[in-house]
Order: structure tokens, then sequence, then C-alpha cells
């Protein structure tokens, strides 16, 4: 019983962790696709040139 209960409880575990890094995957797509657009979208400066893309 107790083997059964490990084989179960270490599918459980790798279904979350494939889960969870499926989800980082989507979420690091998102912002590289937002880091793109800023990157595209970018303002000009008062002087006609193009300003920094990133803010610090």
């Amino acid at each position: 019983m107790v083997p059964l209960l490990l084989v179960l409880l270490l599918a459980v575990v790798l279904f979350g962790a494939g889960f969870a890094v499926k989800i980082l995957w989507w979420i690091a797509l998102a912002v590289l696709v937002l880091w793109l657009l800023g990157f595209v979208m970018r303002s000009t400066t008062t002087g006609g040139g193009r300003g920094r893309w990133y803010r610090w």
C-alpha cells in the first residue's frame, strides 16, 4: 500500500511541476510580447529622435 501511495504522490508532484512550468512559459511569452511592443512603440523625444525604450 505504501509504494502505491508513493507512486501516486510522485505523479501528483510531477503533474503539478509540469503545470507550473507550462504556466511560467506562458508568462514569459506574455512579458516578451509586452517588451517588444514597448520597444517598437516607443515615443520620440522633443528633438525628433528616438528616446530610450526603458525607464531606468
